[in-house]
Parts: C-alpha cells; structure tokens; sequence
C-alpha cells in the first residue's frame, strides 16, 4: 500500500492544485455569490412552479407557470432512483457553482492523458489548457451549464473507452457505463450527440486496424464490454431517456402539425433557425488569435486611445463623452459592432490558446500513433460542421441524412468536441519529445511547425488585410443608420466607420503580438529541454504547464470577470407594480398574457404568474403553432386569449408606462359549450379558431368523433355549472352539475402521454378541442372529475434506473476488488526474498523414492 502512495502522490498533489487554481480563479464563488447568468435566470423562470411544490415536499411532472403548461422533463424532473442523480447533488452540495463542473472538466481531460500516458504534469497542462479555454468559460457565464456538465465527461468517456480496447475489460466497462451514464444525465442531448459522432471515428479506425492486422478477436471482446456497458448506461437513465423520447414527438422539435399554414419545417427545425449561429470559416483564426475578429469583451474596450474615441473628440467633444458615444456607437449599430462576423451576436471566442495551437501542429507532424488520425479526423469533420451556412456542403448531407441531426441549433457548438482534441494531440506530442532519444529528427519537425505558425501570426501581425477584412457583411447598411442618427451627416458616419474598422485591426494585431510572444516562449522551452539546456522533467514539464495556464488564463478572464458574480439577494428579479397587483388574486389557476415581453422568449413572467407565453425551447409543437398564428402579432387573437384563460392582460400607455386591465371575457377553468364543430385537419382547426366564440363552440378535430357520443344534445341545460375545486399541476379536481349531458372544455393544454381523466374515480376518455385545450363530455348529475398525471415513461423508467444503478454499483465494486488483488499481486512480486541465515549450512532435502530406503 505504502508503495501504491509512493506512486500516486503525483496525482493527490495536481488534484490539490486543481482545487487552489479553482479558489483563485472563483474566488467570489467562495465568497457565496453566484454568476448573474441570463439563462440560468430564464430556467428559475420557468422552474417557479416546480421549486414551489418542491419546498412543500411534492414532486410534480407538469408545469402550468410557462406556454399554458408543459411536461416538466427538459426542465427539472427529479430521478432519485438514478444513481447519478445523487452523484451530481454530492458534487453541488460539496462545491460552489461553477466549480464543481470546472473540477470535473479538470480532473476528466487529466485522466484521458494518464491513459495515453502522458506524464502527470503535463497532463495537468492539458487539462487546464482544455478547461479555461474561452468556450467552456463563456458557457459558464452565460449560464449553459448542463452543456458545460456534458462537456465534462467527453474526456473521462473517451479515457474508459480506450482503457477497455487496451484489454482492461472489466474496469475499463464499468469506467464506461458510469462516465455515459453521467453524460447522459446531463440532458444535453446535442452535445453527446457530437461526442458519439467523434467516437463513431475512433472505433472505425481501430476496427480498421483489427482488420488489417487479421486480429479482430481482443476488438470484437472489447466491442462486447463496451456494448456492456452502453445499455447499462441506457438503462441507469430510463425514465429520462423514455420520457423525453415520448415528449419529443409532441415537442418544438417534432414534427410539424400544419401542412399549409406554417411557419415550420415538417420535421425538426428549420434550416435558417439550426445554421443561425454557424462558425464562420476565417473565424478558425480565433483558434490562435482570440481578436481576431475583434471580440473584445464589450464595448468599454473603446477607450481614450481607440480610433473611435478619436473620431469625436475631434468633433470637439471632451474625452468622457468622446469615449462614451464610441462605445455607444459599437453597441448599438448593426455592421458597426467590435465583432464583425456573420453570427447574429457571440459573447466571445473559441481561443485553444497560441501555445496549444502550436503544439497541436508540432503533433501533426510529431506524433506517431493511430490516435493522431482519428483526433485529425475529428478537427475536420467538427470545423466542416460548426461552419454551416458559411460553408454548407457537409452541413446539409448530415442536415438532410443524419437521424436527430436537424432537431439542433447553434451548430458551432460542436467545435466543444474540436478544443478537446487540440490539447490531447498537443500533448502527446510533447510526451513524445520527452520519450524519444532521438531529439535530432524532433528538433526539425519542431522547427517546421515554428516556422509555420510563427509565420502566420507575423502575417496576421503586418498584413493582416491578406486574411481578414474587418468588415462585416452588413457594414454598409450600419453607415446607413449611423448617418440617419447623426441627422444626415455622411462624412461623420463614414468617419466613424472607417476609425470602428481600424479598432478592430488594432485589436487583432495585439492579440497577434501576444500569440507570437506565446509560441515564441513555448519554442525557446521546448529547444532548451531538445538541447538539454534544462535537463530535469520535471522542470520543464511545470514551466509548459506555466505557460499554458498563462496563455488562456488572460483571455478567458476577459470574458469572466469578478463583476460578473453578484450576490444571491442582488441576482433576484423584481416584480413591477403590476405584478403585485396580480399577485394578490387568490385564483390558483389563471394565466397573464404581457403584451411588453416576446412570447417566446419571456424570461420575466414566469417567476410571478402562470403565463401564456415563456421561455423554454422545449415548447410543445402545438403551441408553439398557436402562439405563430395568434399570440405573436399585435394585438393577438382574444378569441384565443379568452380560451387560454388569460385574467390579466399587461401592456404600455402612450408614455410606455406598464399598465394591466383585467379581462372581462376569459372563459375561467372550465365551461359547458353550446355546440361543437369538426375540423378535418390541423390546417382547418387553427382557421377555425381564428375567430370564433369559445366560451359557446368547440372547435374538434374529427379523429375524435368515436369519443363523443353526438346522440345526446349537448347544452340544453344553461345553468349547468362546472368548477376547479382543487389545484396541483398533477392533479386537477373539478366538481359539475348539469341536468343534461354537456361537452366540457378545460383551459388546460392537451397532451396526451402520460394524463388520465377520472369521473367518479372511473377512467373516461378526453379530447384535444380549440386546437391545444382538454375536452371531454360530461354525464348528466354531480361528478368530480379528475385530470392525474401519471406517465409510465417516468414511473416506469425509474424502476429500471434503480435496476442499472445497482448493477453499476456491482460493476464497480467488482473492478474496485479486481484493481485491489492486482495492487497486492504487483507489490508482492517487487518484495524483497528474505536473506538466508549467515553460519549455518542448510543441506538440501533428498527427493522421496518410490521404494524404502
């Protein structure tokens, strides 16, 4: 054992490490603030409801707080027979957010590089590098953090799995199924998804090699495990998995319902919307340069000195208001923004870091093992992808061909699945020069990759022209506004422009000269070890290590800076005054329509009423149609507003002053209709709805026609009454009393999956009616009618979590017990023999015959 420490201290040490650079990196994490992250706000918004019930102890699988109510699976569902579930709330309960994730991109990418034997420290180089590159660190700030929490477990995933093609069978299986499990808890589908495309590479190579070398059986073993170990993880995350591949049909992503009047693809996304945010191909300069397409971090970039500042200044202003019209120009102009790429906006760069990207191209060249092809392999298909619109011919083939590819946006985000691979090849390239004797052939190769991107950056440094324009595609038409702010002042605007397009050179060729001083650094360390000027590894290993936490240590703070955390009670959104008002209803079911907030993207609402509109792009199809045709334009449609139960409606005065009125005619929980009308399709509903009395006629699709028996008349009895008598999103209780039979209709969301409609505790069958409401006919007499939702897809998936997650705990302790017998194995057979006696001769002992002696 005391040997087992001996050689393991290294790792204890850089673990210990890992956790000071995170106190000083996070300091105000510590210090019990949190990051004021725009879309972890948007989440509380919607997660309102849900947090409510959760404080008096429920759980509740649907939500009524955003878009008239949703499943509550892409939001936040509980899996507490889902053993990852408790290794995530360990990890949160244990560290300050984001700090538990970054220590798990830290210590995942360093055990991939232990597994390919890369020397602990400069594994723990390659683990920062990847970790505080710009990417990660944006996604931090912006709030993104179960994509940032998937990304974490690329590393570790890949490292089990290559463990498991070594002949590790058994503990690289079990590593396998708990690193996928842990990734597909996540719930970040589009970023596994990119992870399977790069692993679907490295097995095609190595079954290639398997091939040629006419060994396939140790591949076809280890394929085996591996399967193993996939359902194993497929099974710990069953009622997440099943739930939300039952929900996708239904959801923003699914297909579409209208076949004429739509704004919609049939399926998945549209095109424009999945390439919105595409990669530009010139912007792969960000790689190395972080400026280049002059991020900046923010307008305050702009100061005295920027060409821009100078612009006014000349015009007489004095240098506050030089400075402060600059950054206001840069703000707000489109074309005329520091960031001039195709994207409709970008908080930052992807910067690998100049060190790393110098040593990526070293490994290219260096590198021997069949690793380098698939990591290359990887970085061409990943930056073909990301480039989308910019560059569509691969995009569109998997677009068009590849199952699930088009239910993603934002296609730059595969680059995540790039920065990963730089480091890992960067670093092998550097173990390479520490394991090879052979330094000559190195130096050269090193030389070359010098030459190559030295020669860039100097490039990007005194002609930066030859590569980069600095000039956006809709440059032009931001003179144009700019000239119509200044009152008709063209040659001020074109002044203006033309200083915003030297900034952005200026702050390209800073960051150059840094880059160059970087590789330049690098280069000088890697020729003094070539050259035995430092002789010992370990020093050279920590003074790489420096450098490349230097590197991406700068850029990276510029995006997360200590003003970004605030305190908790800071963070907290604000009611307005109309808010309070509305509050004080003690209606528990009505919904707000705010005509002040985009419908689908209200991030306000949510934390204080039950909304008609949201945010969550896991929307269901449906209403999302509806809010299409009848919320998005001004006004709306009321018809649909009453139908939705929309008591309050939000709005301005002339003076854009936020004023409400309650709304005399929403039709309230539920009511009897009058008469009822069949829509043919999807198409002929939505029409009908247009205008149309809900609180008299039901609109229904006629698939429905066997659930309604049309023999008995249907409002006869005009006193009728029905009400909501107990409210849980789960659980809905209404009580009824008719002398005739009536059609009721419910202003709760129709979905089908998961809720069952009770009278008298007896199942009957509901409809859809109005488009995306509940309908369902009523006997005559007193009933209590019951709306409960019970989905098999998660009560069920959860019995077979427990089952995985027992398993994988057997799995585990199996490959713990394994590892311990061999630990034990290994240090007995390096035991010293003891010593024979001095002084005294030990005669041999006579082998027995068969016979007497």
């Amino acid at each position: 054992m005391n040997n087992w420490f001996k050689r393991n201290g290294i790792h204890f040490l850089i673990g210990v490490i890992f956790f000071v650079i995170c106190i000083i990196y996070f300091a105000p994490a510590f210090q019990g603030k949190v990051l004021g992250q725009s879309d972890v706000t948007g989440a509380q918004s919607t997660q309102k409801e849900i947090n409510d019930y959760r404080e008096k102890g429920v759980t509740i699988l649907w939500t009524n707080q955003i878009f008239g109510g949703m499943p509550t699976f892409q939001i936040w569902a509980p899996y507490p027979d889902n053993i990852t579930t408790h290794v995530v709330s360990a990890l949160k309960t244990v560290f300050p957010n984001p700090v538990d994730t970054v220590l798990l991109l830290l210590f995942g990418v360093y055990f991939l590089l232990s597994v390919l034997k890369v020397k602990p420290w400069l594994a723990a180089a390659g683990a920062l590098a990847f970790t505080f590159s710009s990417y990660n660190i944006i996604l931090l700030v912006a709030g993104h953090s179960n994509q940032v929490f998937a990304i974490a477990f690329f590393a570790p995933l890949i490292g089990s799995i290559i463990l498991t093609l070594r002949g590790k069978y058994f503990t690289g299986g079990a590593l396998t199924a708990l690193f996928l499990a842990m990734e597909i808890r996540a719930n970040h589908i589009q970023m596994t998804y990119y992870l399977m495309l790069a692993l679907l590479i490295f097995l095609g190579i190595e079954l290639y090699h398997a091939l040629k070398a006419k060994n396939t059986k140790p591949f076809l073993k280890s394929l085996g495990y591996l399967a193993g170990a996939a359902l194993l993880a497929l099974a710990i995350n069953a009622s997440l998995l099943w739930s939300t591949a039952e929900y996708a049909k239904d959801s923003y992503r699914g297909q579409s319902n209208l076949k004429q009047n739509t704004k919609e693809p049939s399926d998945g996304l549209s095109k424009d919307y999945a390439y919105q945010y595409s990669q530009g191909v010139a912007e792969c300069f960000t790689f190395l340069v972080p400026n280049a397409f002059s991020f900046g971090s923010g307008p305050e970039t702009l100061d005295q000195n920027s060409e821009t500042a100078k612009v006014f200044l000349a015009k007489g202003a004095d240098e506050q208001r030089a400075v402060l019209t600059a950054q206001q120009v840069v703000e707000s102009f489109p074309g005329l923004t520091l960031y001039w790429g195709n994207k409709p906006g970008t908080s930052g760069p992807f910067y690998f870091g100049a060190v790393i990207c110098f040593l990526f191209l070293f490994g290219l060249l260096v590198v021997k093992s069949r690793l380098k092809w698939w990591l290359l392999g990887t970085v061409v298909l990943t930056m073909l992808l990301s480039f989308g619109s910019n560059f569509p011919l691969v995009s569109d083939i998997f677009f068009k061909y590849f199952p699930l590819y088009n239910k993603f946006r934002t296609v730059e985000s595969i680059i995540a699945v790039t920065s990963l691979c730089f480091p890992v090849l960067a670093f092998l390239a550097v173990q390479q020069i520490v394991d090879t004797d052979d330094k000559a052939i190195i130096f050269k190769k090193l030389k070359l990759a010098f030459y190559i991107t030295g020669g860039l950056l100097f490039v990007l440094i005194v002609m930066p022209g030859i590569f980069l324009s600095f000039k956006g595609a809709d440059y032009q038409t931001g003179i144009t506004y700019l000239t119509q702010a200044l009152k008709g002042d063209s040659a001020l605007a074109n002044s203006v422009a033309k200083a915003i397009v030297s900034d952005r050179e200026s702050l390209e060729r800073n960051d150059a000269i840094r880059s160059l001083i970087f590789v330049v650094l690098t280069f000088g360390l890697l020729w003094a070890f070539i050259k035995e000027r430092i002789k010992n590894t370990l020093v050279f290993s920590v003074l790489l290590l420096v450098l490349t936490v230097g590197d991406v240590w700068q850029v990276s703070k510029r995006y997360l800076k200590d003003a970004n955390f605030a305190d908790k009670l800071d963070n907290q959104v604000k009611p307005r005054e109309v808010d309070n008002f509305i509050m004080r209803d003690t209606d528990p079911d009505f919904r707000v329509y705010d005509a002040t907030a985009n419908v689908k993207f209200d991030q306000f609402n949510g934390f204080f009423h039950k909304s008609v509109s949201g945010y969550s792009a896991a929307r269901l199809k449906r209403y999302d149609e509806l809010i299409d045709s009848h919320l998005s334009q001004s006004p709306p449609n009321q018809d649909v507003l009453d139908m939705l139960n929309a008591k309050y409606i939000i709005t301005t005065d002339t003076s854009r002053n936020v004023k409400m009125f309650a709304n005399p005619t929403a039709c309230g929980h539920a009511w009897f209709v009058k008469s009822l009308k069949y829509a043919k399709n999807a198409d002929e509903e939505m029409t009908a709805i247009s205008a149309f009395a809900p609180k008299d006629e039901a609109i229904v699709d006629q698939r429905y026609k066997k659930l309604i028996d049309e023999k008995q008349a249907l409002g006869l009895d005009t006193a009728g009454t029905i009400k909501l008598v107990s409210y849980n999103p789960d659980h809905m209780i209404y009580e009824s009393g008719s002398t005739s039979n009536q059609l009721a209709v419910f202003s709760e969301i129709y979905y089908e999956k998961g809720w069952t409609m009770l009278i008298d505790g007896v199942e009957k069958p509901y409809f859809r009616a109005d488009y995306v409401l509940r309908a369902a006919q009523i006997p005559v007499g007193n009933h209590k009618i019951e709306f409960v939702f019970h989905p098999a897809s998660y009560y069920t998936g959860e019995k077979i979590s427990l089952a995985g997650s027992i398993l994988l705990l057997l799995a585990l302790g199996g490959a713990g017990f394994v590892g311990v017998r061999k630990m034990k194995e290994e240090a007995a057979a390096v035991e010293p023999e003891p010593k024979k006696p001095e002084g005294k001769k030990v005669e041999p002992v006579a082998k027995k015959s068969g016979g007497k002696k």
